[in-house]
C-alpha cells in the first residue's frame, strides 16, 4: 500500500458526525501498517490538529480555504506520504454569505477526492438520498467513498450497504456506535490532546475500532496527488527574536506562523507562564497567544517573576497578545464562578467570563499600530465579554461579508492586543 504525495478529504454532512474520531482512527491505523501518514485540518480550528499529531507523529497544519491564498494551501499540504484533510462543520458549509472557505473549496483547490462520513444512527434507506445528494451537488467536488459511523447492528449495517449498492460510490466501513470513543468537551469545544490522561488509550481505541471496520487499502487507493507547491507570500515576524508563550494557557498558536517566521530568520524562544517563567530578556517581541487563560487564572496572578519579566518586556519589546493572551494582558479577568484575577496590568481592560457571550467570524483586520505593518485575515471565536476597555485601538475590521465593524483591541506604548487571531496576511 503506497500513497507517497498523495491526500483525502475527510468531511461530512454536518457537524457532530464523529470527523475526528473517524480521522484519528485513520491516522492511528494507517501508521500501524507502516504507512507514513499525516493529518491537516480544515479552518481556523486550533484543537484538533493536535489530536492528529498525536495519533500519527507527524505535524498538522490548518488548511484554511477563505483566509489562505491556494498557492498557500498547496504549500501547506505539500509533503511526503498520505494526507488525510479533516474537514469542518458540512462538507459545504463556509462563512456567510455564500460558504465561501468550504472543505469543498479545499477538495477543489487541492484536486483531491471526497470520502464521507456520515452519521448513520438515525437512519437506514435514507441514507442512499443524502449520499447522492452531497455525491451531486458541485461539479468538481467528487465523493469518491463513503464511511459509515455509529451504525446500531450487523442487520441495521446491511440495510444501509442495500441501500446503496448501485450509487457507484465506494462503502469503505462502518463503524459501530462506540460511547468508548466520545470527546469530552468545554465551552469552545474538546478538551486539548495535552489534558487527557487517556489519550493514548483513546487513540488505541479509534485505531483499532477503525481497522478492524475500514477497507484500509481500498481507502488509501482512493488518494489522488498533491499539486506541486510553489513560492507563496509569508507574514513577516513582529520581531526578529521573539519570545511566545507556551503551555496549558496559551496553546493557541499557529505552526505554520511560527515555522514562517523562523524561515524569514526569527530565532523563537518559548516560555511557560504556568510555571512562572519570564520572557528571554532578549527578546524585541513577546507574544501571548490565545488560550484557556480563566481556567488558570489563579496561577497566572501568582506568577510573580512572569509578571515582572512582562512589565521589563513592556518598556524594551514589542508585547502582543491574542484572545486569551489579550485578557491576560488587561487590569483583571473574571472567572466563570464570578471570581475576579488580577492581571498584567498592561492594557486598561477587564474581562468577564461569568458574563457569557458568543464571538465568532472571520475578521479582515487593518493595523493601527502594534506589531503588524500589512492587512491581515484572522477569526475570532470566545464567549468572553468585555466589562471595560479604555485606550487606542489596535485594528479596524470588518466580517467575512466585508461590513465594517466597531475598532478592535487596544494598544498603549508598546503593548496591544486584542481577541482576533491571526491566520494570515491579507491577499
Amino acid at each position: 500500500m503506497s500513497a507517497a504525495g498523495r491526500g483525502l478529504i475527510l468531511a461530512a454532512p454536518a457537524s457532530g458526525s464523529g470527523k475526528t474520531t473517524v480521522t484519528l482512527g485513520l491516522l492511528g491505523a494507517l501508521k500501524a501498517r507502516g504507512l507514513a501518514v499525516r493529518g491537516a485540518k480544515s479552518g481556523p480550528d486550533y484543537i484538533d490538529p493536535r489530536f492528529h499529531e498525536a495519533a500519527c507523529g507527524a505535524p498538522c497544519p490548518n488548511l484554511d480555504a477563505w483566509a489562505m491564498t491556494p498557492g498557500r494551501i498547496r504549500a501547506l499540504a505539500a509533503g511526503p506520504g498520505l494526507l488525510l484533510v479533516e474537514g469542518a462543520m458540512g462538507l459545504f458549509d463556509g462563512a456567510p454569505p455564500d460558504g465561501r472557505g468550504a472543505t469543498a473549496d479545499l477538495a477543489r483547490i487541492l484536486g483531491l477526492p471526497v470520502v464521507l462520513i456520515v452519521d448513520a444512527g438515525r437512519m437506514a434507506q435514507s441514507v442512499a438520498a443524502l449520499v447522492a445528494g452531497f455525491a451531486r451537488h458541485r461539479a468538481g467536488v467528487t465523493v469518491a467513498g463513503v464511511i459509515l459511523n455509529r451504525t446500531g447492528s450487523a442487520r441495521h449495517e446491511a440495510m444501509l450497504l442495500r441501500a446503496l449498492d448501485g450509487e457507484g460510490i465506494a462503502v469503505l466501513g462502518a463503524l459501530r456506535r462506540d460511547a468508548g470513543l466520545a470527546h469530552p468537551s468545554r465551552h469552545l469545544g474538546l478538551v486539548q490532546a495535552g489534558e487527557r490522561p487517556d489519550l493514548d488509550a483513546f487513540l488505541d481505541r479509534a485505531a483499532r475500532a477503525v481497522a478492524a471496520a475500514v477497507d484500509l487499502d481500498a481507502l488509501a487507493a482512493l488518494a489522488r496527488p498533491l499539486p506541486r507547491p510553489r513560492a507563496t507570500r509569508r507574514l513577516p515576524p513582529p520581531g526578529q527574536r521573539l519570545a511566545v508563550a507556551s503551555d496549558a494557557a496559551f496553546a493557541f498558536a499557529y505552526p505554520h506562523l511560527l515555522d514562517d517566521w523562523r524561515a524569514q530568520g526569527a530565532e523563537i524562544a518559548a516560555f511557560s507562564p504556568l510555571a512562572d517563567e519570564a520572557p528571554d530578556p532578549a527578546a524585541d517581541a513577546v507574544i501571548l497567544p490565545g488560550g484557556y487563560p480563566e481556567l488558570h487564572a489563579g496561577r497566572l496572578a501568582a506568577a510573580e517573576r512572569f509578571r515582572a519579566g512582562m512589565a521589563r518586556a513592556a518598556e524594551t519589546a514589542r508585547v502582543y497578545g491574542e484572545c486569551g493572551g489579550y485578557m491576560v494582558l488587561g487590569q483583571g479577568l473574571i472567572d466563570a464562578e464570578g471570581r475576579r484575577h488580577r492581571m498584567l496590568g498592561l492594557l486598561n481592560l477587564e474581562t468577564s467570563f461569568s458574563e457569557r457571550r458568543l464571538h465568532l467570524g472571520y475578521r479582515r483586520l487593518k493595523p493601527l499600530g502594534g506589531p503588524w505593518e500589512c492587512a491581515l485575515v484572522g477569526h475570532e471565536f470566545h464567549y468572553a465579554t468585555t466589562r471595560a476597555a479604555a485606550g487606542a485601538p489596535l485594528f479596524e475590521q470588518a466580517d467575512a461579508e466585508n461590513t465594517p465593524l466597531p475598532p478592535a483591541g487596544l494598544r498603549a506604548g508598546r503593548v496591544s492586543g486584542s481577541f482576533a487571531h491571526v491566520i494570515d496576511a491579507a491577499a
